[in-house]
């Protein structure tokens, strides 16, 4: 499997070229606007084209690069079930496989950050097993922390963070080897403590993130909802272009 992050320090965002080379079959993963050249050069250079676009959830803090992969690869869109979109793609419910080759790709409902979010698997058959080797936990599961309940949802922070409560339960049920690749690192205005390393693993999270340690689903959202920073800039203008699959030039 290929698999190659790309970091935006602009925004403090991750996103992922990744998939099967044997049978030439790539994916980006919450693709970022201004990375779209840099997403499709790497796929040249490593002589497989792109043909999925995946989106945890839409984006609330950047310009997805959705819409520009697809219009110039012909991509598949893959979203969550209820995102709200209003372009063509594939809705994908919980437990829904994508296989790109060898690559297996199996969505899991994580809500809360947005009503509408996966976090997805990844398994290789190669390596002789259909078991996750990682998890793109998107927005939920962060590195130190998790994300914010309140940008997606107006006025039930509370009720959001109380389902990402039962979200995070459900990725920790995966292995403890199972590595981590998140969509944000340190500077991100979708966390308050998160790591500046921007990989980890579902072991050293269940270890060491504080946030995980809350078995109450009231006690977790009475943590999670004080002192939110601000939203991010621009955040209605950035929603309503990633739900319409265009993007618009701020005034």
């Amino acid at each position: 499997m290929l698999l190659r992050p790309f970091l935006n320090d602009s925004s403090s965002c991750a996103s992922y070229l990744f998939g099967c080379g044997t049978h030439g079959k790539l994916a980006v993963l919450d693709p970022h606007a201004d990375l779209v050249d840099a997403y499709l050069a790497t796929a040249a250079g490593l002589g497989a084209p792109i043909v999925a676009v995946f989106e945890t959830h839409v984006q609330a803090d950047h310009f997805s690069g959705l819409p520009a992969l697809v219009e110039r690869t012909g991509a598949t869109a893959y979203l969550p079930a209820d995102a709200g979109v209003q372009f063509e793609h594939v809705a994908l419910a919980d437990g829904h496989v994508v296989e790109l080759g060898n690559t297996l790709v199996t969505a899991i409902a994580t809500p809360g950050h947005a009503p509408a979010h996966h976090a997805y698997t990844v398994a290789d058959r190669r390596r002789g097993t259909e078991e996750p080797w990682l998890v793109f936990s998107g927005d939920s599961l962060l590195i130190g922390d998790v994300g914010r309940p309140d940008l997606h949802v107006a006025g039930d922070a509370d009720g959001q963070a109380r389902s990402l409560h039962a979200s995070l339960r459900r990725l920790l049920e995966l292995p403890d080897h199972v590595v981590l690749y998140p969509s944000h690192y340190a500077g991100s205005v979708c966390g308050r403590g998160l790591s500046g390393n921007p990989v980890s693993s579902i072991g050293f999270e269940r270890a060491y993130n504080p946030l995980l340690a809350f078995a109450d689903p009231a006690a977790f959202a009475e943590a999670l909802v004080a002192d939110m920073p601000p939203p991010p800039a621009e955040q209605e203008q950035i929603v309503a272009a990633n739900r319409n699959g265009g993007v618009s030039t701020p005034a």
